[in-house]
């Protein structure tokens, strides 16, 4: 018979600040940054890691909040949709974004930026802005205004 899971603690660096949190260790980071920290930016669209809704960087890295335990991204640094602004400005992105319509509802809006935001700051990681966001589903728009806001945002930058 195995031990049932218990808390633990763990580390993560948020928007540049460090929290020491204790939870169980299979808890899902996109659980542990709305309800612990309070950073309600990343959104649960599916929880499966189906929409991209919940995206955020650790590490350096794109990845889905809702799939990731809290025992994988202990010692990580992630980044967030909050993370994103300096002294609370919105960033080119963003801005672009709101510019171009590239949200409607909202609720893939993080995971659209988050994802764009991957992009341009590694342009290798994708050929096109479509394979770049194909991990993002958004039930509005259709995408062009996503599309148009990502080529706003570039000519922008």
């Amino acid at each position: 018979m195995s031990e049932a899971l218990t808390e633990q603690e763990i580390t993560l660096t948020v928007n540049g600040e460090e929290h020491s949190l204790t939870v169980h260790p299979m808890k899902r980071l996109l659980d542990i940054l709305r309800e612990d920290l309070g950073l309600t930016g990343s959104k649960e669209g599916c929880g499966e890691g189906e929409c991209g809704a919940c995206a955020v960087h650790m590490d350096d890295k794109l990845v889905l909040g809702c799939t990731i335990p809290a025992c994988q991204a202990d010692g990580s640094e992630i980044t967030t949709i909050e993370g994103l602004g300096d002294d609370g400005r919105i960033t080119a992105i963003q801005e672009a974004f709101q510019k171009k319509g590239g949200s409607q509802c909202g609720i893939c809006t993080p995971g659209m930026i988050m994802a764009t935001t991957y992009y341009l700051d590694h342009p290798d990681s994708a050929d096109s802005i479509r394979e770049a966001l194909s991990g993002n589903q958004c039930r509005c728009t259709g995408y062009k205004k996503i599309i148009d806001s990502v080529k706003e945002a570039l000519q922008n930058l």
